[in-house]
């Protein structure tokens, strides 16, 4: 049974979940490049860069209740449920954005 959380804490918690998950999948995966005698930090670069929609699929629950929200709400009328999950999947996009760019900042990557 899932719980129904009120819509701030999920957004804020959204826009967390994919930094996290982009910053530490980059930090990790540079970690074992390093092991493997791969340059860490061109390698986290790399990893940030292919983990940012994954970042996004983890922050918005990585299931298809958000693309049911969005049917009920264009097929059914319920507005308030599109808007809801858009401003969800905006916040994840912002969260792995502030992640990419303190990839870049700490990398000093300027890919584009």
């Amino acid at each position: 049974m899932e719980m129904k959380t009120a819509f701030l804490p999920a957004f804020i918690q959204s826009y967390f979940i994919a930094l996290g998950v982009l910053v530490g999948g980059a930090l990790i995966g540079g970690f074992g490049a390093f092991l493997s005698g791969e340059p860490p930090l061109t390698m986290m670069y790399r990893f940030a860069s292919s983990l940012k929609i994954w970042a996004l699929i983890a922050a918005i629950g990585g299931t298809f209740d958000t693309f049911y929200s969005m049917e009920r709400g264009f097929f059914q009328g319920e507005t308030r449920d599109v808007i809801k999950q858009f401003l969800l999947i905006l916040s994840a996009t912002g969260g792995a954005q502030t992640g990419m760019t303190f990839i870049r900042w700490f990398t000093q990557e300027h890919g584009a």
